[in-house]
């Protein structure tokens, strides 16, 4: 086998077990409701925390050199500040569009990894809680399925040489409902009590204009930021061979 057949077959290795590290917090999640296990909140809790901790170690175990990490930190960062510049807003926030970005430009591992540290840092300023670990695997799966997406050719009209506006509009609504999924899902495992489905139901109903108002914002901000960050992040990626 050739060198380059190896790095891809490690490559898709890699990204088959992510996803099914990744997939583990709903399965678990759809079992513990199934079977009313008890102390459900406490168990999810484990899990995803456990699983964010697997994926930072398996990031670090891949060793990325210093100029492949940090245009990931770059990134992160400006979705932190952005998320905290448009804090009068609620819900109005570029983070998810720029972990999108990050997964199409740099590759669903690095996607994830700026919308789960992107949660991280600006929960200083927002405050940390049980709900961080939450936030960080949310927006840290947005962008991982954003970084898939773009690689499977979804977003960009190669023949054109421009982003879909249209996929990127729908990628953008799809992301507040994958958020506001996962974090309903936190909320009503940890808050309703006794646990009914009309409580869940009524729980998820609460929070969907703020899932709304979620998918709205990232899909302008991904109508207006991708095709002019992708091209120059691209620019940074081919330049430094990242």
């Amino acid at each position: 086998m050739m060198v380059g057949d190896e790095m891809r077959l490690s490559g898709t290795c890699g990204h088959i077990l992510e996803i099914a590290l990744l997939a583990a917090v709903p399965l678990v999640m759809g079992a513990a409701l199934l079977t009313g296990a008890a102390n459900a909140a406490l168990l999810m809790m484990v899990v995803v925390t456990l699983v964010l901790v697997l994926f930072f170690l398996g990031y670090e175990r891949s060793q990325p050199a210093l100029r492949q990490i940090m245009p990931t930190l770059v990134l992160a960062a400006c979705a932190a500040a952005g998320r905290i510049l448009f804090a009068p807003i609620p819900d109005f926030k570029p983070l998810s569009a720029i972990a999108i970005i990050a997964g199409a430009t740099l590759g669903p591992r690095n996607g994830f990894m700026v919308g789960a540290l992107a949660a991280l840092t600006s929960n200083f300023f927002f405050g940390q809680g049980l709900w961080s670990p939450w936030q960080m695997y949310a927006w840290g799966v947005v962008g991982y399925v954003g970084g898939m997406l773009a690689r499977s050719g979804v977003f960009d009209d190669r023949t054109a040489g421009r982003p879909r506006v249209w996929a990127l509009v729908l990628m953008g609504l799809a992301s507040g409902a994958l958020y506001g999924v996962i974090i309903n899902a936190y909320g009503v495992l940890g808050f309703v009590r006794p646990l009914t489905w009309q409580g869940a139901l009524a729980y998820v109903a609460a929070s969907l204009p703020f899932d709304a108002m979620h998918g709205v914002a990232t899909a302008l901000f991904l109508a207006v930021l991708y095709g002019p960050w992708t091209r120059r992040i691209g620019r940074v990626v081919r330049k430094y061979g990242l």
